[in-house]
């Protein structure tokens, strides 16, 4: 056991999350603790409630970020909006659906599964043909970016689907939202979860929500008690959901959130379109360095995240030993594949604050090197 303080050695987060987290960030992070339910604080939280509903670009009113990282948004969405009987229909293409499914099943919920290839978008037609054959469905649940493959999926179609066959619809943004267009109200999307460790660039640990009137109304209608205390939607709601004065839930972590608000203040500073512009024009520069390399993507590139490129690994390329020669030796972590991708690609992130000229820079190069390949040919 170490008597010695923890201090992280220096990394530029290029993998599917965390991104690296700017100094602005991590300060904010260090101011001193207040109470949870310090007077102070309340007007704090209003500010949070709204610079989210900003960047979902929704007037929900409950709109919060959840105490725990995207897979406590995702569980807690599905436990206040399914009770057990009930259908949902889950598009599957990735780790994230797989979960999920699992999920709707611990719920006691059917689930409905319509798969898709890994590294493909949701196919509209599948679902709409489901949704037809299963007119009892009460949710259908997508994954907007695929963070196990680098899929974007289209949320504006999927979610027309849902209310075009009476059911409501339930988005993971965990990776889209600050990268790609999000647009809750826009595109009809009843309920929604991110996390804060993509392309906002705060650190792990909170999930912003966020939920229509359909889909409160669905909560407060429920028949059976939400199966988590914790997660409880009814509860969470006079504390997270009421302007002013608010009731005991938990207690809330407070630094964790002074850093998100941070992360959304130089989000809106930049602007959310100048965002979304800065990593697709940023994702093309590396698309260009990679395949110069020699690499190949394994999504098209019409259903390609800029955010998340997933790059097939070279048959003669090992794929432990590239990624922690990348590690080791350049300082720079990317992520592994999943599932039936495990050891075929490599997950390169391109979000947040790691979404810089200087890292397109970086992890080219250091591709070339481990890759044993001349260093102009990456240029």
């Amino acid at each position: 056991m170490s008597d010695k303080s923890f201090h992280p050695p220096p990394r530029l987060l290029m993998g599917p999350g965390p991104s690296n987290v700017p100094q602005r960030v991590l300060d904010a992070g260090a101011r001193p603790t207040i109470g949870h339910l310090d007077p102070a604080f309340m007007e704090f939280m209003d500010e949070v409630k709204d610079l989210l509903r900003w960047v979902f670009r929704t007037s929900n009113d409950l709109t919060m970020p959840v105490s725990g990282p995207g897979t406590a948004g995702m569980e807690a969405c599905f436990a206040n909006l399914l009770e057990p009987g009930d259908t949902a229909l889950i598009c599957r293409n990735g780790v994230f659906g797989q979960r999920m499914v699992e999920m709707v099943e611990r719920i006691g919920a059917h689930a409905i599964v319509v798969d898709d290839e890994w590294g493909r978008a949701v196919d509209p037609q599948k679902v709409e043909d489901a949704l037809a054959a299963n007119p009892a469905t009460k949710l259908l649940a997508f994954v907007h970016a695929e963070t196990s493959t680098g899929a974007q999926s289209d949320g504006e179609t999927l979610a027309a689907l849902a209310r075009a066959h009476g059911c409501l619809s339930l988005m993971d943004c965990v990776t889209s939202l600050g990268g790609i267009p999000v647009e809750i109200d826009a595109w009809g999307v009843d309920a929604a979860y991110s996390g804060t460790q993509k392309c906002l660039s705060a650190p792990p640990g909170l999930s912003p929500v966020t939920l229509s009137e359909a889909a409160v109304t669905r909560i407060r209608e429920r028949r059976t008690p939400v199966q988590s205390w914790f997660m409880d939607f009814r509860l969470v709601m006079n504390y997270w959901g009421s302007e002013g004065r608010r009731s005991y839930h938990h207690t809330a972590p407070v630094n964790a959130l002074y850093g998100l608000h941070e992360s959304l203040l130089l989000l809106r500073e930049e602007g959310l379109e100048a965002a979304w512009q800065r990593h697709a024009t940023l994702s093309r520069v590396l698309r260009g360095r990679l395949e110069a390399i020699g690499l190949e993507y394994l999504v098209p590139v019409e259903e390609r995240l800029p955010q998340l490129n997933t790059l097939r690994i070279p048959a003669a390329v090992d794929d432990a030993a590239g990624r922690l020669s990348l590690l080791q030796d350049h300082g720079i972590e990317i992520g592994a594949g999943l599932g039936p991708l495990a050891g075929l690609v490599w997950r390169i992130g391109l979000m947040g604050d790691s979404c810089r000229q200087s890292s397109v820079d970086r992890c080219a190069d250091a591709l070339s090197a481990v890759l044993k390949l001349p260093a102009e040919a990456t240029a």
